[in-house]
């Protein structure tokens, strides 16, 4: 096949320019603050104790353990979705249903307050963070599977590091655009009616962030959904009296077809285990910083900042390592080196801001790479199909799975050992089962089992 044009390319990768808005202030920085800091019973007594359905939780693990219920919503309805939409080629409709309501709930967000900035959070308020925060998940990783299903249609093999490599880039600046303009109302609360005086509990600022992040998603979503391919449709007939069996014989299907895969099962068990550490540490890096570490507000999002911008140079400096010495070999390299890294955020000091942005660039030049690199590599191992939705909702259940089974257990160890640096502790152990398997899989290649370049 061959690489589709360079417009449709771009639109492809605005699609990240968009939604990576959600994943840097609602994911990564001003939400997660923002959550900590309003959520409490009464705050006079405890700041981070928070009664939700009858059950008083640290507000931290309530916030990863609803994290957790929303991948495992994705990772329950992706492959039956997916199978449907590669059988009636609609996934462009699916892919708009799920930014849709991603992006409106990222906007709902707006109402998620205190009664006047100072007292505890109301149940109903709770209930409703709580709502739009797994709505908003939901809707951002349901609409990666179609996003990324995509890839293998309009990149050739050979050109899939560097397109896959390209929509993470775009998804970096975008959101740091974004992030910037954020940071404005958060630094200047005045000049969007909130108070100058950090004495005085203002929230408007954060507030009006989460609706920019739904306006900017859904409209660069637009853009990005109007310049890609209509796929092709892997059936034909009508679905109406048996759209849940089709899905699941759909599904069934692939299954079968990738015991007949060995290197990809291999790689998939791989990407399962230290895929729970990688998307444990993009989704609690914040809480972890500001909690456990008592890193200001200010700094935290400075350090988000970093890693952003050197996730850019980071992933394409990973891909250009993948074309000299083979992806998993690569992929190996990187998951060494986030061992390492978590062993260095267990033992970071509080307080300490420089040290924190040392890490917070280690991180970001490895975590765009890791994510880039899986997902081409996965594609790369993929056989010739037209159900490439079908294959690409085992990679998406697969690290859903992962990251609720990952933030699951940072907020289960968090609980009962009192401390985050047990759980950022805990992280190594999922990288070294994913790095054995990843010599697993390559041990394939010896035996002539691999066939594409990895």
């Amino acid at each position: 096949m061959q690489t589709a044009s360079k417009k449709v390319i771009n639109a492809w990768a605005m699609y990240d320019w968009g939604n990576s808005a959600y994943n840097l202030v609602i994911t990564s920085t001003i939400f997660p603050a923002y959550f900590e800091a309003i959520t409490a019973d009464n705050k006079t007594v405890s700041k981070t104790t928070i009664t939700f359905l009858g059950r008083q939780f640290e507000n931290t693990s309530l916030y990863n353990y609803a994290l957790a219920l929303a991948m495992l919503i994705v990772a329950i309805i992706s492959p039956l979705l997916s199978s449907i939409a590669d059988y009636r080629g609609n996934k462009k409709n699916f892919m708009n249903f799920f930014l849709t309501m991603g992006s409106l709930a990222c906007a709902l967000l707006f109402l998620f307050n205190t009664v006047d900035g100072t007292t505890a959070t109301p149940p109903a308020s709770l209930g409703l963070g709580l709502a739009c925060m797994i709505i908003a998940c939901v809707g951002f990783w349901g609409s990666l599977v179609f996003y990324n299903s995509f890839l293998p249609e309009i990149a050739a093999p050979e050109d899939r590091d560097r397109v896959s490599a390209k929509g993470f880039a775009y998804g970096y600046v975008g959101s740091v655009l974004l992030q910037l303009i954020c940071l404005i109302f958060t630094f200047f609360p005045g000049l969007v009616g909130g108070y100058e005086n950090d004495n005085d509990a203002s929230t408007i600022q954060f507030r009006l962030s989460f609706l920019l992040v739904g306006v900017w998603w859904w409209i660069f979503g637009q853009y990005s959904l109007r310049g890609l391919p209509k796929p092709a449709p892997a059936g034909t007939g009508d679905l109406r009296h048996q759209i849940l069996t089709k899905g699941y014989r759909e599904l069934r299907k692939v299954l079968n077809e990738l015991k007949q895969i060995p290197p990809l099962k291999r790689f998939l068990s791989a990407f399962f285990f230290y895929n729970m550490g990688v998307q444990t540490v993009m989704l609690v890096a914040a809480l972890y910083g500001k909690s456990e570490l008592k890193i200001p507000t200010t700094n935290l999002i400075i350090s988000i900042l970093i890693i952003q911008l050197i996730a850019i140079p980071g992933a394409f400096t990973i891909s250009w390592l993948s074309s000299r010495i083979g992806n998993m070999r690569t992929l190996m390299t990187i998951v060494l080196f986030w061992m390492l890294l978590c062993y260095v955020g267990y033992v970071l000091p509080v307080g300490g801001i420089y040290e924190f942005y040392g890490l917070a660039a280690a991180v970001g030049f490895v975590m765009g790479g890791i994510q880039s690199l899986s997902r081409s590599t996965y594609s790369k191992l993929m056989p010739v199909t037209k159900d490439t939705t079908s294959f690409f909702s085992f990679y998406d259940v697969t690290e859903k799975i992962a990251a609720v089974i990952g933030i699951f257990s940072f907020g289960l160890i968090n609980e009962l050992t009192g401390s985050q640096r047990n759980s950022v502790l805990a992280l190594v152990i999922f990288f070294a089962l994913g790095l054995v398997l990843l010599i697993y899989t390559l041990a394939a290649k010896s035996t002539g089992q691999i066939s594409q370049p990895t």
